[in-house]
C-alpha cells in the first residue's frame, strides 16, 4: 500500500485516518483503492486539543473534513469518551465527530490499527530478527515501545485477518535472573506494581537506567530516554549502555510470553517509535535468546519469526484497511 499523491485527488471520494499517540499525531487520507495520499506527522504538544490537530492537518491538505474516518489512538476508547493514558488529551468521539462535520467517526486503539496492518506489511517494511518462518494463516502478533508499550493480535477467521484489541503493555513484568529481579525490587519501591510498560517505553528506558545507577550506588544524570539511547549507543555512559541492554532482553521475555500464550506461529512484530532507532545494537542485543529462552518449549519459540517494522506509519496502514474492508 504505497505512499503516493495521485493527480487525481481533487476528484476522489477521500477518507481520513489518523494515528495519535503521546507525542505525534499522524494523519493521512485514503483513497478510492485504499491507499495512503498527504501523509503528515504533527506534534501533539503543539494544539490543545484533538479537534485542532486534525482541522491543522486538513488546512495544510486543503481539504474539507471528509465524511469518514478511523482515529487509532494509544488508548482503550470506552463508549463515547475517550482520555489517553500518557497523553492530556481527552475528547467525546460524538462532539469530536459534530464539530468537525464527520458524519462516521470510529476510534479504536493505535495497536489494534496496527495489529490490522500486519497482514498487508512487505518484506522491505520490515527488518527480520534471527531465526524462524511464519506459519500459514497462524495468529501474528504486535508489541511496540514508544511513549506506553502497545500490544495487539491478528487471527486468521473468515478468510482474512481480524485484529484484537488488548493492553497488554501492562501485563507484570517478570525478571529472568537476579540483576533484572533487583531492578525490578527498585522500581516496586516507586511504582507499586510494575508493569511492562514500566520498564518498556521511553520512560521505562529512564526508568532501568536510574534503577542500575541505585543498585551500584552511582548518582544517576538527568537524562531523557533519547539521551539514554544516545549515550549507550555511542559508549559514552556504561550505565546507559546497560539501561539499553536489559531493555533489549526484556522485551524479548515479553515477546517470547505473548508468543506462546497467543500461539503466535504467524510471527511476531516490533513496532513503535525506540527499537528502530538501535539499530543494529538491538539485532546484536540479547533480544532473540530471551525470546526463545523458555525451557522445553525453546523449539516451539525458535521456530517463530520476529520482525521489526520499518515501515513509516504502519498504524495509518491498518486504519486505512479497515475503512477499505468495511
Amino acid at each position: 500500500m504505497p505512499l503516493h499523491l495521485g493527480d487525481e485527488f481533487e476528484f476522489m471520494t477521500v477518507y481520513l485516518v489518523g494515528d495519535i499517540g503521546a507525542t505525534n499525531a499522524r494523519f493521512a487520507l485514503v483513497d478510492a483503492k485504499g491507499s495512503l495520499i498527504r501523509a503528515a506527522d504533527l506534534l501533539c504538544r503543539d494544539h490543545p486539543t484533538m479537534a485542532d490537530a486534525i482541522e491543522r492537518y486538513l488546512a495544510s491538505v486543503d481539504g474539507a473534513a471528509p465524511a469518514r474516518a478511523v482515529l487509532a489512538v494509544a488508548t482503550t476508547p470506552r463508549g463515547d469518551n475517550v482520555t489517553f493514558t500518557n497523553n492530556p488529551w481527552a475528547f467525546s468521539i460524538s462532539e469530536l465527530a459534530a464539530q468537525l462535520g464527520i458524519s462516521q467517526l470510529n476510534v479504536i486503539n493505535d495497536f489494534h490499527a496496527n495489529a490490522l496492518a500486519l497482514p498487508h506489511l512487505a518484506d522491505t517494511d520490515v527488518l527480520k530478527v534471527g531465526s524462524g518462518e511464519p506459519a500459514k494463516q497462524a495468529p501474528m502478533a504486535v508489541l511496540g515501545p514508544g511513549s506506553g508499550l502497545g500490544v495487539s493480535t491478528a487471527v486468521y477467521a473468515s478468510s482474512r485477518y481480524e485484529a484484537i484489541a488488548g493492553e497488554g503493555g501492562h501485563v507484570t513484568m517478570a525478571p529472568a535472573d537476579d540483576r533484572e529481579s533487583a531492578v525490578l525490587s527498585v522500581l516496586r519501591k516507586r511504582f507499586g506494581h510494575v508493569s511492562a510498560e514500566r520498564v518498556l517505553s521511553g520512560p521505562g528506558l529512564v526508568n532501568l537506567y536510574r534503577a542500575l545507577c541505585e543498585i551500584d550506588a552511582k548518582a544517576p544524570d538527568d537524562l531523557t530516554a533519547e539521551d539514554v539511547t544516545k549515550a549507550g549507543a555511542l559508549g559514552a555512559c556504561d550505565y546507559a549502555g546497560l539501561a539499553i541492554d536489559m531493555f533489549c532482553a526484556m522485551l524479548g521475555t515479553v515477546a517470547g510470553n505473548l508468543a506462546l500464550t497467543l500461539g503466535a506461529r504467524g510471527g511476531i512484530f516490533i513496532a513503535g517509535g525506540i527499537v528502530p532507532k538501535l539499530g543494529g545494537t538491538f539485532a546484536r542485543s540479547q533480544f532473540r535468546d530471551r525470546f526463545e529462552d523458555k525451557g522445553r518449549f525453546r523449539d516451539y519459540l525458535a521456530a517463530i519469526p520476529t520482525y521489526v517494522i520499518t515501515r513509516p506509519h504502519a498504524a495509518l496502514v491498518g486504519a486505512a484497511r479497515l475503512l477499505h474492508e468495511e
